[in-house]
């Protein structure tokens, strides 16, 4: 009798403590301020999202950079060359590098939106609380994002830009090249390219990123609040309906801003592209980044890669939106408040 009593109080005793650790971590987490939950939130999505891309990601460097062997292939033909080569790990080279960069960038892309639209719409009531607020909040938010992390973004490039066979040989995208060595890793990118051309270095191309993704960022916040405002009530709070209009603003955006973020991979990658294939290191602006690749390479390459984008960019805005969305319910992120037109009393 003694012990079942002991047994059953032993029971009991588990039970509280269990029950005492549980609210102490969801007090700890309805403790937290909202903009850190968006952090957070916004990085796990980010991350699952770009990880789930990668090969496709992968592919689309090689064919913007015009890598040697991949420009006239397909998106089918590249994948099975890249696996003969470098195997299964091949197609989630520089992936490192880009989950890396896009965890603080999802993170700080989606709470400095919010913040910023907060700041716009309580500071600039005259403006109004249209969906043109969106458009500046997502145009500031992805500049702030880009100018944090794109170092990380260079690294990135620089590590899918490299063919490593799995006999040993290295190509690059462009002939004449291939007695480089191969980088071995994040942190030897930065050092090198740190090494070569100093702090100005690690930003190279950062001109045409900015210029490419300020309306990117801004279209993408835009047309997504416009379709939503579009969308039936009953309908308004469906996954389905969020992941359509997500993808349908990163299809319009990445189409009217694509041709600039060609310019930056080629920037980026500049000094091992000279020449034979057409690649000019020396763009001294993004318009003569422009001008050479279409005197040079033709109109067509300023969209190289844009199908893949294409077949990327869904699942993408889909695991991200649903990650997201997840996320914030398991940290209990409450709803954005709707914005109201104030006057300035």
């Amino acid at each position: 009798m003694g012990s079942t009593q002991r047994s059953t109080l032993g029971l009991v005793d588990h039970g509280g403590s269990t029950s005492t650790s549980h609210e102490k971590a969801s007090s700890y987490i309805d403790n937290m301020p909202v903009y850190v939950k968006e952090l957070i939130a916004g990085g796990a999505a980010g991350a699952f999202a770009k990880t789930a891309v990668a090969p496709l990601e992968r592919i689309k460097i090689l064919l913007q950079t015009r890598t040697n062997g991949f420009q006239s292939l397909g998106v089918h033909q590249s994948l099975k060359k890249l696996l003969k080569h470098e195997g299964v790990k091949g197609f989630y080279k520089g992936n490192g590098a880009s989950v890396i960069r896009i965890v603080p960038y999802a993170a700080l892309h989606y709470m400095t939106y919010e913040q910023y639209r907060s700041w716009i719409l309580n500071h600039y009531p005259i403006l109004g609380s249209g969906t043109h607020i969106d458009l500046l909040a997502g145009a500031a938010s992805g500049g702030t994002a880009v100018l944090c992390t794109y170092p990380l973004d260079l690294a990135r490039t620089r590590l899918a830009y490299q063919v490593v066979d799995t006999r040993g040989s290295l190509e690059y995208g462009s002939k004449g090249f291939q007695s480089q060595t191969a980088y071995k890793g994040i942190k030897d990118v930065l050092f090198s390219v740190y090494k070569e051309g100093g702090a100005r270095g690690l930003y190279r191309g950062v001109g045409p990123t900015l210029i490419g993704i300020l309306p990117y960022a801004g279209l993408k916040f835009y047309i997504y609040e416009e379709l939503k405002g579009h969308v039936p009530q009953d309908y308004e709070n469906s996954i389905t309906m969020r992941l359509s209009c997500g993808a349908l603003a990163g299809l319009f955006g990445q189409t009217f801003t694509y041709p600039l973020d060609v310019v930056r991979r080629q920037m980026q990658v500049g000094n091992r592209s000279k020449t034979t294939q057409g690649g000019d290191p020396g763009f001294k602006n993004t318009l003569e980044g422009l001008t050479t690749i279409v005197r040079k390479q033709g109109w067509r390459q300023l969209f190289a890669g844009l199908s893949i984008n294409y077949i990327k960019i869904v699942p993408s805005v889909a695991i991200g939106f649903t990650a997201y969305d997840t996320m914030k319910f398991w940290l209990r992120v409450p709803p954005r408040q709707k914005s109201q037109p104030t006057s300035s009393a």
